[in-house]
């Protein structure tokens, strides 16, 4: 490839790439090749290359960021940014855009998982050991292939809305007016809005739960179902007292890492709604802050506490599964 008519950042970021990879390269043929060897010095030379680019990837990007949510932009100097202290912080909790996706964040943070993981759950109980139960499955997860984007156009379409006296292109409304009804601007009409756009995610996330729990489920050892069927449970009882607890750490797996994404959220806001009409989220408006209306302290503030919001989620995930490992 020929980068002799490309910019200069774009020479120089070549440049220190290949430069990067051939230090990289020597320092790793030297090793292998030096007689002596001593454990920790050959692990830590082999994490160094990994360590600067975590380091200038995330660690420095995440240190300018929190430095970033303490300033406001400069009319004076639009170069420096002045101290602001606390104020994004403040604002945060007291501007009621800022207070709408706050809330709306925890709507979807409290539905989707939960919905999610019991809709998944459900599906691999029902269809488990059904003759058709790979094809059923298949369609199930087949949501988990299509972009967040994607999802957002389609759903955006079975939403669509046109006047009554006109043939309806939405699949949602051409129900409602095969049943006498009248279509109705789902999109536009806060706060039923934001629940029918979190029934698109968890569209897409019950997959991912089926599959996980679906797993977990043929995991159980035979000998426990049929002990409890031999003590004459109901299908009720297996399901409660059997199942559940059997697949409790992968329930757990499941409502975490759904959760986590959900307070990530972003691509189906801005490709259904934009936002508007009282549906914005904590990561779209984060965007929108620092990169459409250009206050980058705004913007950083929302970026730390969503980070905030995730890191106790990460940690109990992190003690969960280290809890499982000691007891296997």
């Amino acid at each position: 490839m020929d980068f002799t008519n490309e910019p200069p950042k774009l020479m120089v970021l070549f440049y220190g790439v290949v430069a990067f990879l051939a230090v990289v390269g020597l320092v790793l043929f030297l090793l292998d090749k030096a007689p002596l060897r001593r454990d920790r010095w050959v692990a830590l030379i082999f994490l160094l290359p990994a360590g600067i680019l975590l380091s200038i990837g995330l660690i420095i990007p995440a240190i300018r960021t929190f430095i970033l949510s303490f300033t406001a932009p400069n009319a004076a100097d639009p170069r420096n940014d002045k101290w602001v202290g606390l104020d994004n912080y403040v604002w945060m909790f007291t501007s009621p855009e800022a207070r709408e996706a706050l809330l709306n964040t925890l709507l979807w943070v409290i539905l989707v998982p939960a919905v999610s993981t019991m809709v998944g759950l459900v599906y691999s109980v029902v269809v488990d050991r059904a003759r058709a139960e790979s094809f059923s499955k298949s369609l199930m997860f087949m949501p988990m292939a299509i972009s967040f984007v994607g999802a957002g156009i389609i759903w955006r379409f079975i939403y669509e809305y046109r006047p009554t006296e006109e043939s309806q292109l939405g699949l949602l409304n051409q129900f409602v007016v095969w049943f006498g009804g009248t279509p109705q601007q789902w999109l536009l009409n806060p706060p039923w809005n934001t629940l029918f756009l979190i029934v698109v995610l968890i569209w897409i996330q019950a997959g991912f739960a089926m599959v996980v729990l679906s797993a977990a489920i043929k995991a159980i050892p035979t000998e426990i179902t049929e002990a409890a069927r031999l003590d004459g449970v109901t299908a009720w009882q297996m399901f409660w007292r059997v199942t559940v607890p059997s697949v409790r750490p992968a329930l757990l797996v499941v409502f975490v890492t759904i959760t986590i994404g959900t307070l990530k959220v972003f691509d189906i806001v801005r490709a259904m709604t934009g936002g508007q009409f009282g549906t914005s989220v904590l990561a779209y408006d984060m965007f929108n802050w620092a990169f459409v209306f250009g206050n980058q302290g705004h913007g950083t503030a929302l970026a730390v506490f969503l980070f905030l919001l995730v890191t106790p989620i990460v940690i109990y995930q992190i003690y969960n599964l280290r809890q499982q490992r000691e007891i296997r």
